[in-house]
């Protein structure tokens, strides 16, 4: 090949299709200096020999260029650097403060929190670490020392050692000890390339490393969403990682420069990076439904649906974020109690306070016009966000929004109660586009009991029998989430169309009355229905915190009970479902990645994330008379 022959050169790139893998991009911030932004080559150069396709990112704080940069890579590099302003985090600088960097400080920050929102893998180096910790809620230590490492707690002088060092760059200078369990300490254990490991592990030993140093600044609080993963001798902060399931990690040493060993954290953030472009590229093919959530509930006290709103776990932004395609979004009824009206239950009042248009709104509402209500706020949002948003009615429609770019919402009612004991209304919510009805909740009602009542009718009521037959006439499915197990047998029984269970989980790992039993699985895949596994805590575990992992187990126990084709995601958020590492809409695109490690089919996360469910509901709707 002659290298001044362009011709030449282009050999190697046209005798091969495709010209070259597909590669996960890393986006890589720079540094600013004299008007330039800069970048040490060590940097993009171990992303290459990682398997990455580098990017560097100027320090530009402009909404435009930091959404569209998002949108173009798999991974983020935080590089190390100058100084934060110690006005971000409400402190007067100290006499030891060096020189601060304004131009990076809002840039970084920005594109931290909202790759975080994104879920997209990050690693910080040095003041990338640092810059993980000011944006997410963590605090940095102006100087080290000030004393303030782990803790708050001061160290003797005698104690300290040397964090800048004048030796080489690639040459380390003091030890570091590695978490058990960490994600540093499977990345360094001998022999185990585990860079890709789902979570840290539990147990193992304490491990330590050498390592270089340039700080005189580092994390003294990693916050709630981080944990301390790597820890100096003199006790300051030297790693972290994701508390919460994610792949985010800092490291306050300079890997770069570290050849080989150094690249074991580059190939760490690649390998994560390259399965969340798996993720992205699988969630542009397929449709992703979430069967249940109860946001709509919060609507009426002036919720806004287009705005990242935090009193919601669903709006656009997070739909947007977890790329998320479709929701089915219930009007819940609470149950009255014995001797309680339904209008006791509402707060209508409130409901009056943040919508004036319905100043003239009766106090002594009925569960149907409740449920009316809720369905003309949804329909007023839509309204008011067409084009990114649709109310779907069938399979058909929900690919049809999805290919005009916008997002869907079904409806669905939670509790019969809307009912109000007139077999004519389930025609007018099924005109109003609601697709299911979760028979009852918490309480019997006058169609079936409880898994939470008092076995008022030993099962179905007279009147329920008569609204399953109406419902299966009327194409609306039925659902028997907070029934009781002999409501559960016989709506399937009475039902001539499969049914569905929106949002319950298995006894068999959380022995409580709303959770399935295997028996019931099994006859529910027997009859051809779907569950859908739910992120609410209580039904996960019943002691500790609940995290993704649980509900994970429980998915996964539950297609080892009934086959991959009766599964799927009914989240119940805001409905107090809502766990570690799947806290709300933006985090969805979790559950894929992490069944993406376990090696799950592209065919078999379609079907969990809502092909299984949008077969029974098109066989529903094709039994309509």
């Amino acid at each position: 090949m002659n290298q001044f022959d362009i011709e030449s050169c282009l050999n190697d790139f046209y005798t091969t299709f495709p010209e070259a893998n597909n590669q996960p991009i890393i986006g890589i911030t720079s540094n600013y200096s004299d008007g330039d932004a800069t970048l040490r080559e060590r940097y993009y150069k171990q992303v290459v020999k990682a398997g990455g396709v580098p990017i560097i990112i100027p320090p530009v704080a402009d909404r435009g260029t930091i959404i569209n940069t998002l949108d173009h890579i798999d991974g983020l590099i935080l590089t190390g650097g100058g100084d934060f302003n110690p006005l971000w985090c409400g402190e007067e600088p100290s006499p030891r403060l060096s020189n601060i960097n304004a131009t990076r400080d809002l840039p970084e920050l920005l594109i931290t929190r909202l790759a975080y929102n994104r879920q997209i893998p990050m690693l910080g180096i040095c003041r990338g670490m640092q810059t993980l910790a000011m944006a997410l809620g963590g605090k940095v230590a102006q100087d080290i020392s000030d004393g303030l490492n782990t803790g708050g707690k001061s160290v003797a002088p005698s104690a300290c050692i040397k964090h800048s060092q004048d030796a080489d760059k690639s040459e380390p200078t003091h030890t570091v000890k590695l978490s058990a369990g960490s994600f540093l300490a499977d990345i360094y254990t001998a022999g185990a390339p585990t860079y890709v490991v789902d979570t840290p592990r539990d147990g193992g030993e304490e491990i330590s490393i050498a390592v270089n140093s340039f700080h005189h600044q580092a994390v003294s609080a990693t916050g709630k969403r981080f944990r301390v993963s790597a820890m100096a001798p003199d006790g300051i902060i030297e790693g972290m990682e994701s508390a919460e399931l994610k792949p985010i990690m800092g490291v306050q040493w300079h890997p770069e420069w570290m050849g080989e060993e150094g690249l074991k954290i580059f190939k760490w953030l690649v390998a994560h990076a390259r399965n969340f472009l798996s993720a992205k590229q699988l969630h542009a093919r397929m449709l992703t439904l979430d069967s249940h959530c109860d946001t709509p509930m919060f609507f009426p006290q002036g919720v806004e649906f287009s705005h990242r709103d935090p009193r919601v776990l669903y709006d656009l932004h997070k739909m947007t974020d977890g790329r998320q395609d479709a929701v089915i979004m219930v009007a819940y009824l609470p149950q009255p109690k014995m001797g309680e009206k339904f209008s006791q239950t509402v707060d209508i009042a409130g409901i009056i306070k943040h919508n004036p248009y319905l100043k003239d709104l009766s106090t002594s509402l009925s569960p149907t016009e409740y449920a009316n209500l809720i369905f003309d706020k949804i329909e007023r949002i839509v309204d008011q966000n067409s084009q990114y948003v649709s109310i779907a009615r069938t399979p058909a429609d929900l690919y049809e929004d999805k290919r005009k770019g916008r997002k869907s919402i079904m409806m669905g009612i939670e509790n019969g109660l809307a009912l109000n004991h007139d077999i004519a209304n389930v025609r007018h919510f099924a005109q109003r586009g609601v697709v299911y009805i979760t028979l009852c909740h918490n309480g019997d009602n006058d169609i079936c009991d409880s898994a939470r009542g008092c076995n008022t009718h030993d099962g179905v009521s007279q009147f329920g029998e008569k609204v399953i037959h109406k419902m299966n006439d009327e194409g609306v499915m039925v659902d028997l989430s907070h029934g009781s197990e002999r409501s559960f047998y016989d709506a399937l029984d009475i039902s001539r169309v499969p049914i569905v269970c929106s949002h319950s989980n298995c006894r068999a790992l959380c022995d409580v009355p709303r959770n399935l039993t295997d028996d019931q699985m099994r006859a529910l895949a027997h009859k051809g229905g779907v569950m859908q596994v739910t992120l609410y805590h209580g039904f996960l575990r019943q002691d500790g915190e609940a995290t993704l992992l649980h509900a994970l187990e429980h998915l996964e126990h539950a297609i080892e009970v009934m086959g991959i084709d009766h599964v799927g995601i009914g989240t119940d958020f805001d409905g107090d479902g809502t766990v570690l590492g799947c806290a709300d809409a933006s985090e969805l695109i979790n559950i894929t990645l992490h069944l993406l490690r376990r090696k799950y089919s592209e065919r078999d996360i379609a079907k969990i994330w809502g092909g299984n469910w949008l077969r029974v509901m098109s066989m529903a709707q094709a039994a309509k008379r």
